[in-house]
């Protein structure tokens, strides 16, 4: 398992921008950063591949919210992940020239999950369907009780599940 932070998240928030509690960055540095983050991505797997133990045909994609935004254009601009878990995301929240509704529909035929929060108060129910209906087959979308922050273990279940069988992983011993 690898975990980056996205440009202005984690280690590299910058107090020059007002992240997350501001207004955000405006819309040219908005596309940007989308873009860097793909960029990331892929560099963090091109990394990850040359590692001893990581088996390159074996890799799958999770992301939550942001990470689910971003991850779906990510997959649908490289082919290397063979599945895709994508919670809390959704369409038509971003700068049109970076928004996952443009890439989700590429994944396929890989299978993509995702999985939506009812009382989802960051991303709208509406916004979550239009990603999921722009995706092309194999998909599957489950909703959860749940909101943007307090996402249930069974929708971690769910999602573990979904990529053990996308992978062909065994079952870890009871």
């Amino acid at each position: 398992m690898a975990s980056i932070d996205f440009p202005l998240h984690g280690a590299r928030a910058s107090r020059k921008q007002p992240g997350r509690s501001g207004a955000g960055p405006g819309l040219a540095l908005a596309n940007e950063l989308a873009r860097q983050a793909v960029i990331d991505l892929r560099r963090a797997l091109d990394a990850a591949a040359g590692l001893p133990g990581v088996d390159a045909q074996r890799v799958a994609y999770a992301g939550f919210s942001l990470g689910s935004i971003i991850g779906a254009t990510f997959c649908g601009v490289d082919p290397r992940p063979r599945a895709a878990a994508l919670a809390l995301g959704g369409a038509g929240l971003g700068p049109p020239e970076t928004d996952p509704l443009r890439h989700v529909g590429r994944i396929a035929p890989r299978p993509v999950l995702f999985i939506g929060a009812t009382r989802d108060q960051t991303i709208p129910r509406a916004a979550t369907e239009a990603l999921f209906g722009a995706a092309g087959e194999p998909k599957q979308l489950l909703w959860f009780d749940a909101t943007h922050t307090q996402l249930p273990g069974a929708a971690l279940k769910a999602m573990w599940l979904f990529l053990r069988t996308a992978l062909d992983l065994a079952a870890p011993p009871a």
